[in-house]
């Protein structure tokens, strides 16, 4: 389903779909409750999808791979770590930015500094 038919069902525009979809994606995707395909278009994991019949819903969860599943014994403490990963991944950014921040700020002090009036 994509993000027009979202909106259609849900009567919100296809812009409002896209920003709440970004909101949930992460937190989504995390605790694997949804699957990014491509842009604007996820797919619901297969243990929470609607199915036309009982044996279609055994055959999709079958199917899925042990790591997905949502009845895992190690499924809370796999979200918590791909949380903390996540975290993790974000501050390592933030020290980056910061960084480069500061040598941009210190070069151009530097340049300041070196340049004197003529004349």
């Amino acid at each position: 389903m994509d993000q027009g038919t979202l909106g259609k069902l849900l009567g919100l525009s296809r812009p409002s779909v896209n920003a709440a979809l970004r909101e949930l994606e992460l937190e989504l995707e995390l605790a694997k409750l949804v699957r990014k395909v491509r842009n604007g278009v996820y797919q619901i994991n297969p243990m929470l999808a609607g199915y036309d019949c009982p044996e279609d819903a055994l055959d999709a969860v079958k199917a899925m791979p042990r790591a997905d599943r949502l009845d895992s014994k190690t499924y809370v403490s796999d979200y918590h770590r791909a949380v903390a990963a996540y975290q993790d991944q974000l501050a390592e950014q933030r020290k980056k930015r910061a960084a480069a921040a500061a040598a941009k700020k210190a070069a151009a002090t530097r340049r300041r500094g070196s340049l004197h009036a003529v004349g």
